[in-house]
């Protein structure tokens, strides 16, 4: 486990070799991880294997554990490129959360397969803790704790991670109408015994609200929060 933790360490943090003389390296950890991306978006992370990646690289597996230790390093390599660098945010804590959150949600959703990967115990590699430096920064001087901040993180995270799950879960990426769809068909014949979700249904549009709705909420409450400090 240790041997584990210290390997993706090295490699999502490592200092790169500078550049010697003579021919150059036939590959890179960027194109072997740029080749993991490819095959997780088509096929999902269970195809993703050193033998495989080697083999779309068209070199031998056995090359490949001259730039990382096995596929755990590899699959932390690949979630940390795909997720990459958070935007630059501006205006007030509530603007820059908001931005933040929304700019999230399409690299899970271009990569459903990072839901899997940055979940767990784990070393977050530099644009992962990108994204979280960002986040944090935007609560500059509002008076919240260093924890507070923390779990505003995580809080956020946690939201933007759902719709995305329910996202992949889609067929066509729209949950909320998929939802919608079959909600109707069903409360048709049984919605005599579900009175409130019945009444409930028959006043939403279909549209795709979950991410706008709970991201105001979390960050209304978060401004109830922060007005108690300034009192």
């Amino acid at each position: 486990m240790e041997g584990d933790r210290a390997g993706g360490f090295g490699v999502l943090w490592g200092a790169r070799p500078a550049p010697r003389r003579g021919p150059k390296p036939a590959l890179s950890l960027e194109r072997i991880a740029g080749t993991g991306i490819e095959l997780a978006d088509a096929e999902g992370l269970a195809a993703v294997s050193m033998q495989r990646v080697a083999a779309e690289l068209g070199f031998t597996k056995m090359s490949l554990y001259r730039y990382l230790p096995g596929k755990a390093e590899l699959v932390a390599l690949m979630a940390d490129l795909a997720m990459g660098r958070p935007p630059e945010l501006g205006g007030g804590w509530r603007e820059r959360l908001d931005a933040w959150a929304r700019a999230l949600l399409p690299r899970f959703v271009q990569h459903p397969w990072t839901l899997e990967a940055t979940t767990g115990q784990r070393i977050p590699g530099p644009n992962e803790l990108a994204w979280m430096e960002a986040a944090v920064a935007a609560l500059d001087g509002t008076g919240l704790r260093g924890s507070e901040r923390i779990d505003t993180v995580v809080v956020l995270v946690g939201h933007v991670r759902g719709i995305a799950q329910q996202a992949a879960a889609a067929s066509d990426g729209r949950p909320e109408q998929q939802l919608s769809s079959s909600m109707a068909e069903l409360l048709r014949e049984h919605g005599a015994h579900y009175p409130a979700v019945t009444e409930a249904m028959a006043d939403t549009d279909g549209h795709d609200q979950a991410l706008d709705f709970g991201l105001a909420r979390i960050l209304d409450g978060l401004a109830a929060l922060i007005t108690t400090r300034s009192v």
